[in-house]
């Protein structure tokens, strides 16, 4: 027997600053199932993830709800455990990288990189925000893109362009936190020397290593090596540091300096384990010394950079073991390609899919069957999730067990019996794949790996089909079996065969897919009464006379209603106010109007609307939202250009702003408006003008007679309203 492995398995750290989606829920499966794997190979593997608590955003996140930091990362984490238990996903240990490891390993890695004269400082110039007195990363700045002239772009890129820029080359620049204009300010930064020729040769001859990446990430890293023929190009230095105010690890002998959190993250994953070893009594620094210890690491492709250049270089002259294997996967698109978005209702709520009482392994089994260890992105369709799972898992593989159980625990008091030599054929066809579907799991291509298994179902499906047992079974038959030749005593011993061709067949299916489907799994090894199985037990059969147990359906269909309710948009809970808030807010200002109601009755000039339901009401997604930026709109005397902040960020935890325009230009000038909240309708579909994209609409009042009470009002709400509540 081989000697067993020691794997030291990790995900991504999800960054704390919200909720799981539903592509951390992909990548947490995908590597799950490889985890599972091993460890039905006999392997000895330490499974861990931590949240990811540090940097600015959360910082400023917990000052607009007015707590600490580690206060907001604490209410983040105690949301976890619904999903990493709802969709059965085994981590040995999940921690934070606010914990007291990382801020020691982080602080002792720095110093040994120090002393390896990879550190380097020097003096650098950014955007400063005088309003919030504090540096900007380059995510919070945002301006007009320098190349194509697209407004409200972030201060390291253009979305509409794909231009790669510094901050400071933005035309009129602003602060994304309070729509102040920045100022430049000098700063003293720390720099991990990247660009020292010995990185470049370690990590030349590290990312060439023979199974340590893909070949189309391997592809990808060879542009970050290239340099042009004048040598620019190539690794550049890496910015560790971060002033305060800050929320992080604080650099050894550098007062009012952090590590920047994409140094301190990645040490996360050694904290986790560590703090793991420490509940378990195990030696951290022996297991991570020992030659024999295998660290993989699973990431999507969007880090894949910090995770084969920063990170095995940290590692590697700093004194630790670098990673065996980074294996990336895509990004995950919903229903033939479209992107997932909160705002538009096309994202997939992975709480709200529990919530509906979906099954969880139907999700592990589609996306399994979706993955193949390349790094390409997955599409999740929802006909094709609907027709997946009901054709192969309930239509082909629970069928097996549902068709001969039930006469086996009838007929023949749960006892199995023997085969004849073709049944065994059949179920020796399928033990001989067991070396070829495990390789599959090793490689992570459960794609095929499930498409294999079920080819197998489908040739036990047509053995059942073939040899029929509920014919055998039926006493009507006896006539026709005897003109065969078979007395009802051969006609029930040759049901008892098919039988237990069957669900010997169905143990070895199970064994295979039991990687993806735990909990499945683990009630048919219930009710066939056998021990958790491992793939060595593929080369071994149940004995005749083994008595299984009672057999229950396994497995419901999904149902098109519960489709059609998990992509509904979401309807956010209403946000508490409370008591205090309530009796300190002002009294509204009375809304003065010319003939408020004029003799028909008709309030602000025109007739109330037709009645609508309350349902119609929550269709309307109204919220608080802040005027960060205002501008004219250039060629129109009418409109405003509005940057709003509605309390959203992007898949990588970066506050995120809409771009509104407003017919307001006539009674309000932009200074009025910046810094102001108002009231928007969030989920209206984007509209393409000639000046650019409108996401969303400002409300506003106005009379329908302006001349008899000329203006336009725009709502604003009760102080203590912050951006992205909704309105109810």
């Amino acid at each position: 027997m081989n000697t067993p492995r020691r794997l030291f398995v990790t995900t991504a750290l999800p960054y704390a600053n919200g909720n799981f989606h539903i592509g951390h829920i992909m990548e947490y499966i995908q590597a799950d199932v490889w985890v599972r794997y091993q460890r039905m190979q006999g392997h000895e593997v330490h499974f861990v993830c931590a949240d990811d608590a540090h940097g600015a955003p959360i910082m400023i996140a917990a000052e607009k709800a007015g707590i600490t930091p580690q206060q907001f990362v604490a209410n983040i984490a105690a949301g976890r455990k619904p999903y990493l238990d709802g969709f059965h996903l085994a981590f040995d240990n999940w921690h934070s990288t606010d914990g007291p490891e990382n801020h020691e390993l982080a602080q002792d890695i720095y110093r040994a990189l120090k002393a390896n004269g990879l550190i380097a400082t020097r003096t650098i110039e950014q955007f400063f925000d005088p309003e919030k007195q504090m540096f900007l990363p380059d995510r919070f700045i945002k301006g007009t893109c320098p190349k194509c002239g697209s407004a409200d772009q972030y201060g390291d890129s253009c979305e509409n362009c794909g231009a790669v820029y510094a901050p400071t080359e933005l035309k009129n620049p602003y602060s994304a936190l309070s729509g102040a204009t920045p100022v430049m300010k000098s700063s003293e930064h720390h720099f991990f020397s990247l660009s020292d020729p010995r990185c470049a040769e370690f990590l030349q001859e590290w990312t060439h290593t023979p199974g340590r990446l893909q070949p189309e990430v391997l592809n990808k890293i060879k542009e970050w090596f290239a340099k042009d023929e004048e040598g620019n190009g190539g690794l550049g230095d890496w910015d560790i540091s971060r002033d305060a105010p800050y929320f992080g690890i604080e650099i050894p002998d550098a007062p009012g300096k952090y590590f920047y959190v994409w140094l301190d993250a990645p040490i996360g994953y050694l904290a986790s384990l560590k703090n793991h070893f420490a509940k378990t009594g195990r030696d951290f620094d022996a297991f991570m010394a020992d030659p024999r210890t295998e660290q993989v690491h699973f990431i999507g492709k969007d880090i894949t950079y910090f995770h084969t250049l920063f990170w095995p270089a940290t590692l590697h002259f700093s004194g630790r073991k670098t990673p065996n294997a980074v294996f990336v996967h895509g990004f995950l698109t919903i229903n033939n390609g479209e992107k997932m978005s909160k705002s538009r209702g096309t994202g997939l709520d992975p709480l709200k899919y529990l919530s509906l009482g979906m099954n969880p392994e139907w999700l592990r089994y589609y996306l399994s069957a979706k993955l193949n260890g390349k790094n390409e992105d997955v599409d999740f369709n929802a006909a094709d999730f609907m027709a997946r799972v009901n054709s192969d898992l309930v239509g082909k593989f629970v069928n097996i067990a549902s068709r001969s159980a039930g006469f086996i625990a009838k007929r023949f008091a749960g006892q199995l019996g023997h085969m004849t030599a073709d049944d065994r054929a059949l179920v020796d066809t399928l033990a001989a794949e067991a070396a070829r579907i495990a390789e599959c799991y090793e490689q992570r291509d459960t794609a095929r790996a499930l498409r294999d298994t079920m080819l197998l179902t489908d040739k036990v499906n047509a053995y059942v089909d073939q040899h029929k047992p509920w014919e055998l079974a039926n006493p009507k038959n006896e006539a026709r079996f005897a003109e065969q030749g078979l007395t009802p005593e051969a006609t029930a011993q040759r049901l008892q065969e098919v039988c237990t061709t069957c669900l010997q067949a169905f143990r070895l299916l199970s064994l295979y897919l039991k990687p993806v489907l735990p909990a499945l799994v683990a009630r048919v090894e219930t009710f066939l009464n056998v021990a958790p199985m491992a793939f060595a037990d593929a080369t071994s059969l149940l004995p005749a006379g083994h008595t299984i147990g009672h057999y229950e359906h396994l497995m419901q269909r999904v149902d098109q209603k519960q489709l059609d309710m998990l992509f509904e948009p979401p309807a956010p809970a209403a946000i508490e106010v409370s008591a205090t808030n309530k009796s300190a807010a002002p009294a509204p200002a009375p809304v003065a109007s010319a003939q408020a109601a004029d003799a028909a009755g008709q309030p602000g000039g025109e007739a109330i609307a037709p009645t609508i339901t309350i349902d119609d009401f929550a269709k309307v997604d109204l919220r608080i939202a802040k005027i960060v930026a205002c501008e004219r709109v250039e060629g129109s005397t009418k409109l405003l250009r509005l940057t709003l902040d509605v309390g959203e960020t992007d898949a990588a935890g970066q506050p995120t702003t809409r771009n509104v325009f407003s017919g307001i230009a006539s009674v309000y000038a932009p200074e009025q408006l910046v810094g102001q909240l108002t009231v928007m309708v969030a989920n209206l579909a984007p509209r393409k003008m000639k000046f650019g994209l409108s996401e969303g609409m400002v409300l506003a009042a106005s009379h329908a007679d302006d001349k008899a009470q000329p203006g336009i009002h725009v709502l604003t709400p009760w102080p203590g309203a912050t951006p992205g509540m909704r309105i109810h």
